[in-house]
């Protein structure tokens, strides 16, 4: 049997620890607790799951915790801004060699994912308790393997259009609101030899990570994020020689 899978499921976790908040009421494990506990249900031993935080030394992140990381969740919304720099450079550089990621909701504004973008990451947005229709446009893709067309969500925060993010490889959702608006809710990307996928779905003020089917989706993202291989993307010897030459 191959080995199982290792995921690290990292979280802001600032909503979660405010006494009396309604992300504390819907997630008292945390928002990385409940992704986990989705993964584990859904994946059993072909995972092994760890979780990660911002308060924690290196933000939970050290360079052990990445080597022995296939595939990273991260959510983020309050702080961005807060994420040390080494510590977005070292999750950068295992993308770049294989790692496999996954940005969840408003993790679009975080450094790691604008850092891969090379874009703004700006969207609209607006919190009124909108009903989300996540429709599957990439019916064959791995990531939409099982997932009901579409996946009613519904409560969930209004993300809307212009997404400015680099034309995804592959649109996999793109999502309805009930009022009236679009959004290219599930993307994937290729940066160096790791894969990315950005899925929206997930406001700390709504139980989305409870939802099975949006479990189905991080399970499947996880499962098409491991990597192929792991190494240096900026190695030399994966090049020709006369490149280097005159």
């Amino acid at each position: 049997m191959s080995a199982p899978l290792r995921v690290t499921v990292w979280n802001e976790n600032i909503h979660e620890r405010r006494e009396g908040s309604r992300a504390a009421e819907l997630y008292p494990e945390g928002i990385h607790g409940a992704i986990a506990a989705g993964l584990r249900a859904h994946l059993g031993d072909g995972v092994r799951v760890r979780t990660a935080t911002m308060e924690e030394p290196d933000h939970g992140l050290p360079p052990e915790v990445i080597d022995d990381t296939d595939v990273l969740l991260w959510w983020g919304h309050e702080d961005h801004p807060g994420v040390r720099d080494e510590v977005v450079d070292r999750v950068h550089r295992a993308v770049l060699g294989g790692m496999g990621i996954i940005v969840l909701h408003s993790g679009h504004y975080s450094k790691i994912f604008r850092r891969l973008m090379g874009t703004t990451c700006s969207l609209r947005w607006r919190n009124d308790g909108d009903r989300e229709l996540v429709w599957t446009v990439a019916p064959t893709h791995p990531i939409a393997a099982g997932v009901p067309d579409p996946l009613v969500i519904d409560e969930q925060e209004m993300y809307g259009e212009y997404f400015d993010i680099p034309a995804p490889e592959q649109l996999v959702f793109l999502s309805t609101f009930s009022g009236g608006e679009v959004f290219r809710s599930g993307a994937t990307w290729t940066r160096g030899f790791g894969r990315v996928f950005y899925f929206s779905p997930g406001d700390q003020e709504y139980p989305v990570y409870h939802h099975p089917d949006v479990q189905t989706v991080l399970a499947n993202g996880v499962r098409w994020a491991a990597p192929v291989r792991r190494g240096d993307a900026l190695d030399a010897t994966f090049h020709p020689r006369s490149w280097f030459t005159s």
